[in-house]
């Protein structure tokens, strides 16, 4: 389902979140006494909260923002979560409540308490980093194929690209000629792709696996972050982010990398023939994401421009030019 693209401006809601609430429904639900710290932390969707105990510990509050994301997807990542740190993954579960249950709902703000983790975020790996990185995305995965979640993007031309889409094409950001390009180029780059993930057996993934969600902590593994866009897609999806450029002019860091990854999971080579795909449903997704933030009167232009006729073209030309690439690739012998 996709329910968080047309969901309704609920951002509101967040106006009731003064630290003193804040404090209180932590408290509250956890059975425990802060400090009166409660430091608010970058987020560009949910809020975010750093709170100090009277153990002197610390803990991270995260306040989903209501009506982006239905109650059980919001369990569905928290739990997918809870069993890669059951496996001993390095990832960072979120605590249990006074009574045993991880998502919170107070008034239909849902929330969750982690404990906070420090580090940074991963800079450019070397050979072993790209080994050892492997290895966590097949663990990952594994724990990802025992199950399918019950409310979570599916990500794939007939689902998501076609969401996103239809997102955009149905609300206030584009008009006249450029609402029929866009349209039509998105509608040429899901025909194109559909038979390429005909083949591919969708699991459970992070969906947005790049470096900034990678958290380097000196002495220890790599640990995986920020599960918000957790998804069901091909494995293949959480590891082109992490390429420094397309998997052909890469190929030492990819070789690498796969030879961590299949240390516990088999790799399909062929499932690179799905990245120029997926960089392109990333273009989309990017857009109508930019797009959702400001019909929830929460958006922070990270482009400049986003939304004028000039960004329009810009993404009009770039897909474009990605449709023509996804055909070349399909010329070209397969890698591995």
């Amino acid at each position: 389902m996709l329910s968080f693209l047309m969901a309704a401006p609920t951002s509101h809601v967040f106006d009731t979140l003064t630290p003193d609430r804040v404090l209180d429904l932590v408290e509250g639900a956890f059975a425990c006494r802060s400090t009166g710290v409660c430091r608010p932390r970058a987020s560009y969707i949910n809020r975010v909260y750093e709170i100090g105990l009277d153990d002197g510990g610390f803990i991270i509050a995260k306040f989903y923002r209501p009506g982006r994301w239905s109650m059980t997807a919001l369990q569905d990542e928290l739990e997918f979560v809870a069993e890669l740190a059951m496996e001993e993954l390095p990832v960072v579960p979120p605590l249990p409540g006074r009574d045993g249950i991880q998502l919170q709902v107070v008034d239909g703000l849902p929330f969750a308490i982690f404990p906070r983790c420090g580090g940074r975020p991963m800079e450019e790996p070397v050979s072993a980093d790209w080994q050892q990185l492997g290895r966590l995305l097949a663990r990952m995965h594994n724990v990802g194929a025992r199950h399918l979640p019950r409310d979570r993007v599916r990500l794939g031309p007939g689902t998501s690209l076609a969401a996103h889409r239809r997102f955009l094409l149905e609300g206030p950001f584009l008009a006249g000629p450029l609402r029929a390009e866009y349209g039509a180029v998105v509608e040429k780059l899901r025909v194109l792709i559909e038979p390429l993930f005909a083949a591919v057996a969708p699991l459970r993934i992070h969906g947005d696996c790049h470096k900034g969600n990678i958290l380097y902590r000196p002495g220890e593994a790599f640990h995986l972050i920020d599960f918000d866009d957790m998804a069901v897609g091909p494995a293949v999806q959480d590891i082109w982010m992490l390429l420094p450029g397309h998997p052909r002019d890469a190929l030492s860091e990819l070789d690498a990398l796969v030879e961590g990854y299949e240390t516990f999971r088999s790799f399909d080579w062929g499932a690179l023939r799905l990245v120029e795909a997926l960089r392109a449903m990333r273009y989309v997704h990017y857009a109508a994401w930019c797009g959702r933030q400001q019909a929830d009167q929460g958006f922070v232009q990270t482009v400049a421009g986003w939304g004028s006729d000039a960004y329009w073209r810009q993404e009009i030309d770039q897909l474009a030019r990605q449709c023509e690439e996804i055909q070349h690739e399909r010329e070209k012998p397969p890698l591995g």
